[in-house]
């Protein structure tokens, strides 16, 4: 009898939504100036990037409002990131070319494929996770992002002295992750004050809702041992 394989629990589901003619068209010109096609085999980064900075690793941009205002301010960094989202892609692959950033590119896969399989160990020098879907009702807590398995897996992929910041609104999600972090053999909380917004990190619109509906915001900074 042929064994049924199981199928991987995403951090999310795929609803590509309808593309407007500006973000087609964006994917169309732009992709293969700005994107990463994903593959079986790590990624050069050397060959990636025209200057050798350091490399910040953004697993969920949504629009790419944040991720390109921050690429833009900072270019001192090299920045990868990672969306499942048609026309969040498109209209980051747009901004990027009005900005002509030489310091931004995209991989539109599953964030874990591309971190297990493109990565390099001890490559990343800062891992952006802001405003992850808090999956809120418990029986969906399975597909949540931030897990023990997916910290041990950030770990080896981090240089020594590289960060991850997480920023929620969902204070449940909050707790689990401070929880994760004092439980990890790995991590350690660099940031105290969890509830003031690093000057680094711009206002998102996503945070900017939660605002207005009174969620408080949490910034948690970790670094390793």
């Amino acid at each position: 009898m042929t064994e049924l394989k199981k199928r991987p629990v995403r951090s999310y589901i795929l609803r590509q939504g309808r593309l407007t003619k500006y973000q087609e068209n964006g994917i169309k010109r732009f992709s293969s100036k700005y994107t990463i096609p994903f593959q079986k085999s790590l990624i050069n980064f050397d060959q990636v990037f025209s200057k050798k900075n350091k490399i910040i690793l953004e697993v969920g941009f949504g629009m790419g409002d944040t991720t390109f205002k921050m690429a833009q301010e900072m270019h001192d960094l090299n920045f990868l990131a990672i969306e499942v989202h048609s026309p969040g892609v498109g209209s980051l692959l747009n901004k990027i070319n009005l900005g002509q950033l030489e310091n931004l590119k995209i991989i539109q896969h599953d964030a874990l494929e591309v971190i297990n399989e493109m990565i390099p160990d001890r490559s990343i020098d800062g891992i952006h996770i802001f405003f992850p879907d808090p999956w809120p009702k418990k029986k969906h807590h399975k597909r949540r992002l931030l897990k023990s398995s997916f910290l041990e897996l950030m770990e080896s992929k981090l240089a020594l002295a590289g960060y991850i910041h997480i920023a929620t609104d969902w204070e449940a999600y909050a707790l689990q992750i401070i929880d994760l972090v004092k439980e990890s053999k790995f991590y350690k909380i660099s940031k105290r004050n969890l509830n003031e917004k690093p000057q680094s990190r711009p206002l998102t619109k996503y945070e900017s809702r939660g605002l207005r509906l009174g969620h408080q915001v949490w910034d948690i900074i970790i670094t390793l041992r």
